[in-house]
């Protein structure tokens, strides 16, 4: 599969600084500066998530909210804009909520990411590293955010793994 150069992939678990490097990386490059918001404040404890990454990212970023329409908000987003992509578990239970096909749903996401020329940073949780969760639908997010992360890394010129607020280079 093609790799896009563009492309970097990160991973961590939670609370492990992915978003922050990740937005690191994003604003080493001119901006404006694209983020694309895979959440929805459900609740207090979500929008005090949602504020804490906005009040860190500050007032220059663009925002586009896509809870469902990832791939095609990849695809509108600015082409030569840098653009980060918080977040692809999020995502990924959005759609298994709304009962989509997963695998099209992935299809588009690599088929998109594989379209910019643009830096273009996705962060994930790394779900994959703890125990087997105890019931159906938690092991079929694990599963599937598993394959999801395997064809986003096949892509990505550079993958790294955040632990502790430090990234380790995977790829």
């Amino acid at each position: 599969m093609t790799e896009n150069p563009h492309l970097t992939f990160i991973l961590g678990g939670a609370r492990s600084g992915k978003s922050a490097y990740a937005e690191s990386l994003i604003m080493a490059h001119p901006g404006p500066w694209f983020y694309i918001a895979t959440a929805q404040a459900f609740d207090d404890e979500m929008r005090e998530r949602i504020n804490i990454h906005q009040a860190r990212r500050g007032g220059d970023w663009r925002t586009i909210e896509a809870p469902q329409l990832l791939p095609e908000a990849v695809i509108d987003a600015p082409a030569n804009a840098p653009l980060m992509i918080d977040c692809l578990a999020i995502w990924l239970s959005n759609r298994m909520f709304a009962e989509t096909d997963l695998v099209a749903d992935r299809k588009a996401l690599v088929a998109a990411l594989l379209s910019r020329n643009a830096p273009t940073v996705v962060v994930s949780p790394e779900v994959g590293l703890s125990i087997v969760p105890e019931n159906a639908l938690a092991r079929a997010f694990r599963d599937a955010a598993g394959v999801l992360h395997q064809e986003v890394a096949k892509i990505a010129a550079h993958v790294a793994l955040v632990v502790a607020g430090y990234p380790v280079k995977v790829k």
